[in-house]
Protein backbone atom coordinates (compact mmCIF):
# COMPACT_ATOMS: atom_id res chain seq x y z
CA UNK A 1 0.00 0.00 0.00
CA UNK A 2 1.29 3.45 -0.84
CA UNK A 3 1.91 5.73 2.06
CA UNK A 4 -0.35 8.87 2.07
CA UNK A 5 1.14 12.23 2.72
CA UNK A 6 0.25 15.70 3.26
CA UNK A 7 1.39 18.82 3.63
CA UNK A 8 2.04 19.75 6.95
CA UNK A 9 2.99 23.21 8.41
CA UNK A 10 4.67 24.44 11.89
CA UNK A 11 4.78 27.94 13.99
CA UNK A 12 2.53 29.27 16.74
CA UNK A 13 -0.46 30.76 16.92
CA UNK A 14 -0.35 34.24 17.02
CA UNK A 15 -4.01 35.61 16.94
CA UNK A 16 -6.99 34.87 19.46
CA UNK A 17 -8.87 31.58 17.69
CA UNK A 18 -12.05 33.16 16.09
CA UNK A 19 -15.04 30.95 15.81
CA UNK A 20 -17.65 31.16 12.85
CA UNK A 21 -20.04 29.36 10.83
CA UNK A 22 -20.08 28.61 7.22
CA UNK A 23 -22.93 29.08 4.60
CA UNK A 24 -23.39 25.14 5.51
CA UNK A 25 -23.29 25.70 9.32
CA UNK A 26 -20.28 24.28 9.75
CA UNK A 27 -18.01 25.47 12.58
CA UNK A 28 -14.87 27.09 11.18
CA UNK A 29 -11.63 28.16 12.94
CA UNK A 30 -9.25 31.14 12.02
CA UNK A 31 -6.67 32.13 13.61
CA UNK A 32 -3.45 34.17 12.45
CA UNK A 33 -0.29 32.08 12.49
CA UNK A 34 3.36 32.92 12.64
CA UNK A 35 6.45 30.79 11.86
CA UNK A 36 10.06 31.61 13.43
CA UNK A 37 12.79 31.99 10.91
CA UNK A 38 16.64 31.33 11.34
CA UNK A 39 19.64 31.91 9.16
CA UNK A 40 22.50 29.58 9.79
CA UNK A 41 25.94 31.68 10.44
CA UNK A 42 29.76 30.52 9.25
CA UNK A 43 30.22 29.57 12.46
CA UNK A 44 27.75 27.05 13.01
CA UNK A 45 25.35 29.20 14.68
CA UNK A 46 21.63 30.50 14.60
CA UNK A 47 20.55 34.53 13.86
CA UNK A 48 16.69 34.15 14.64
CA UNK A 49 15.30 36.55 11.80
CA UNK A 50 11.45 38.23 12.14
CA UNK A 51 8.97 35.71 11.71
CA UNK A 52 6.27 35.33 8.86
CA UNK A 53 2.92 35.53 9.64
CA UNK A 54 0.06 33.33 7.47
CA UNK A 55 -3.59 32.50 7.77
CA UNK A 56 -5.14 29.04 9.09
CA UNK A 57 -8.23 27.84 8.87
CA UNK A 58 -9.96 24.32 10.28
CA UNK A 59 -13.96 23.37 9.76
CA UNK A 60 -15.71 21.05 11.61
CA UNK A 61 -14.84 18.98 13.89
CA UNK A 62 -11.05 19.82 14.00
CA UNK A 63 -12.38 23.38 14.33
CA UNK A 64 -14.41 22.78 17.24
CA UNK A 65 -11.77 20.42 18.80
CA UNK A 66 -9.24 23.12 18.58
CA UNK A 67 -11.40 25.99 19.82
CA UNK A 68 -11.69 24.49 23.13
CA UNK A 69 -7.99 23.38 22.96
CA UNK A 70 -5.43 26.03 21.40
CA UNK A 71 -4.80 29.83 22.30
CA UNK A 72 -2.65 32.35 21.49
CA UNK A 73 1.05 31.40 21.86
CA UNK A 74 0.99 27.91 21.49
CA UNK A 75 3.39 25.94 19.45
CA UNK A 76 1.63 23.67 16.68
CA UNK A 77 1.65 20.98 14.07
CA UNK A 78 -0.90 21.20 11.53
CA UNK A 79 -1.64 18.93 8.45
CA UNK A 80 -3.55 19.84 5.93
CA UNK A 81 -3.54 22.12 2.31
CA UNK A 82 -2.82 25.28 0.93
CA UNK A 83 -5.41 27.01 -0.17
CA UNK A 84 -5.18 30.21 -2.61
CA UNK A 85 -8.49 32.20 -3.83
CA UNK A 86 -9.45 35.58 -5.18
CA UNK A 87 -9.87 38.54 -2.91
CA UNK A 88 -10.29 42.63 -3.74
CA UNK A 89 -7.97 45.20 -1.90
CA UNK A 90 -8.23 48.46 -2.64
CA UNK A 91 -10.29 47.84 -5.54
CA UNK A 92 -8.12 45.07 -7.27
CA UNK A 93 -7.99 41.40 -7.00
CA UNK A 94 -5.87 39.86 -5.36
CA UNK A 95 -4.56 36.20 -4.36
CA UNK A 96 -4.92 35.27 -0.97
CA UNK A 97 -3.29 31.92 0.45
CA UNK A 98 -4.19 30.09 3.87
CA UNK A 99 -3.58 26.84 5.11
CA UNK A 100 -6.27 24.65 5.49
CA UNK A 101 -5.86 22.65 8.35
CA UNK A 102 -7.27 18.89 8.51
CA UNK A 103 -5.71 17.81 11.80
CA UNK A 104 -3.98 20.00 14.09
CA UNK A 105 -1.83 19.40 17.78
CA UNK A 106 0.70 20.91 19.72
CA UNK A 107 4.45 20.36 18.97
CA UNK A 108 5.23 17.71 21.11
CA UNK A 109 8.90 19.58 21.09
CA UNK A 110 7.94 22.48 22.65
CA UNK A 111 5.16 21.86 24.55
CA UNK A 112 4.34 19.68 28.04
CA UNK A 113 1.20 18.41 28.00
CA UNK A 114 -1.23 15.38 30.02
CA UNK A 115 -2.96 13.36 26.89
CA UNK A 116 -6.34 11.67 28.55
CA UNK A 117 -6.55 8.36 27.11
CA UNK A 118 -10.41 7.17 28.27
CA UNK A 119 -12.54 6.21 25.76
CA UNK A 120 -14.26 8.17 23.05
CA UNK A 121 -17.44 6.84 21.50
CA UNK A 122 -16.70 4.27 19.08
CA UNK A 123 -17.22 5.15 15.21
CA UNK A 124 -18.75 3.15 12.64
CA UNK A 125 -15.24 3.38 10.51
CA UNK A 126 -13.20 1.79 13.60
CA UNK A 127 -15.62 -0.67 14.37
CA UNK A 128 -15.69 -2.02 10.86
CA UNK A 129 -11.85 -2.10 10.99
CA UNK A 130 -11.73 -3.51 14.41
CA UNK A 131 -9.27 -1.04 15.98
CA UNK A 132 -9.59 -0.74 19.64
CA UNK A 133 -9.36 2.60 21.86
CA UNK A 134 -6.47 2.27 24.30
CA UNK A 135 -7.92 1.66 28.15
CA UNK A 136 -6.00 3.86 30.79
CA UNK A 137 -6.94 5.74 33.76
CA UNK A 138 -7.91 9.37 32.65
CA UNK A 139 -5.53 11.84 32.78
CA UNK A 140 -6.78 15.74 32.07
CA UNK A 141 -4.94 17.59 29.48
CA UNK A 142 -3.25 20.86 31.31
CA UNK A 143 -1.29 22.04 28.04
CA UNK A 144 1.92 24.69 29.20
CA UNK A 145 3.73 26.04 26.17
CA UNK A 146 7.28 26.17 26.74
CA UNK A 147 7.70 29.20 24.69
CA UNK A 148 11.15 27.48 22.81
Amino acid sequence: MTLHTQQSISGFIASEPQQSVTANGDTRLYVRIGQPHFRRNEDGTFTELEPSFHDMVAYRATAERALTRVAKGDSFIAEGYTRTFPIERDGEVVEAEEFVAKKLGHDLARTNYDVDRTRRPATPAREALGHQMPTAEPVRASVNTLGL
